[in-house]
């Protein structure tokens, strides 16, 4: 039986053999893309067997076991670096336990240190994964492509995507005045003196974007999203980049409830534009707008409300 030309893959319509008849197999160009055929997508993250057209931005060559690999190597490594680095602050500075114990949760230095060896670590190790190991393009196929939002030029799409991380920063702020929070959150002893800030606020804006981005937005949600559906992908990556800020905000329900949104809202971005881009600005602005906020409201950073 005849197969109608309308119905055959876009990679083999057009490709005729002499007397009329159509050829099955792919043209060199669509061959030599990895990325471009949907069969590069593991059964095993099609739902019930199915196969269907994957759309480009989810056609990720990692699988539910990779994630899971991933997450078991975060954890340890943050306990392995945690240890480390704290047995070296024991000895430098003679702390007793539950000195000790203070001071790798309090010490801006400590924290920030801790966390930009392991999001230096985290990173590495997608590297190793996307690059080495599937020998592809690493950030193209993470998900960093050129953003487009509508008919803007990339530099006005991403100037919007950084003022509606402002306007989503306001908006988290006004709810959580509404809903009420503890007198103090576990972050909040990170925010104590000017060189605290700074560097907390230099880890929010210049790391925590492009890192949480990558991985959440990148490296999560299209697993999740090609496997369950992108309404799916986009509330099971959001509530994960919530529950992984919840030890900061400890007390807080209200205000992880809020952030688990903040994470919702960024991966529906991640959905509708297909780049990662598109949330690393938005996200960028969040913060942005946060830490401004802070500075104004303690007058450059000279009067704090915990002391």
């Amino acid at each position: 039986m005849n197969t109608p030309e309308n119905e055959l893959p876009e990679d083999v319509q057009g490709a005729e053999q002499p007397h009329g008849e159509v050829s099955l197999e792919p043209t060199p160009s669509a061959a030599s893309e990895p990325m471009a055929a949907p069969e590069s997508i593991s059964e095993a993250d099609r739902p019930g067997g199915l196969s269907y057209q994957v759309p480009e931005d989810l056609r990720a060559p990692w699988t539910w076991m990779d994630l899971l690999i991933f997450v078991l190597f975060g954890f340890g490594s943050l306990l392995v670096l945690t240890n480390v680095l704290a047995s070296i602050a024991a000895d430098l500075y003679h702390m007793s336990r539950p000195q000790l114990l203070q001071f790798v949760t309090t010490n801006a230095g400590f924290v920030t240190l801790r966390q930009t060896l392991w999001f230096a670590v985290m990173m590495g190790y997608l590297f190793l994964v996307v690059r080495v190991r599937q020998r592809v393009p690493f950030w193209k196929t993470i998900g960093w492509r050129e953003l487009r939002i509508g008919a803007l030029r990339p530099g006005g799409a991403a100037l919007l995507c950084v003022l509606g991380g402002f306007v989503l920063a306001i908006a988290v702020q006004i709810a959580s005045a509404l809903v009420g929070k503890p007198p103090q959150l576990p972050i909040e002893a990170l925010f104590r003196d000017r060189r605290s800030v700074l560097l907390v606020m230099s880890m929010g804006v210049l790391l925590a974007p492009v890192v949480e981005e990558t991985i959440f937005r990148g490296f999560i949600y299209p697993v999740a999203a090609r496997s369950f559906g992108v309404p799916f992908g986009i509330v099971f990556t959001g509530t994960l980049f919530g529950l992984l800020h919840a030890p900061q905000l400890w007390g807080g329900w209200g205000q992880i409830a809020l952030l688990i949104a903040v994470g919702i809202a960024f991966t529906t971005a991640r959905a509708r534009t297909g780049t990662v881009v598109a949330t690393y600005f938005l996200h960028l602005g969040y913060n942005t707008f946060l830490f401004l906020a802070f500075y104004f409201a303690t007058g450059g950073l000279r009067y704090f409300p915990n002391q």
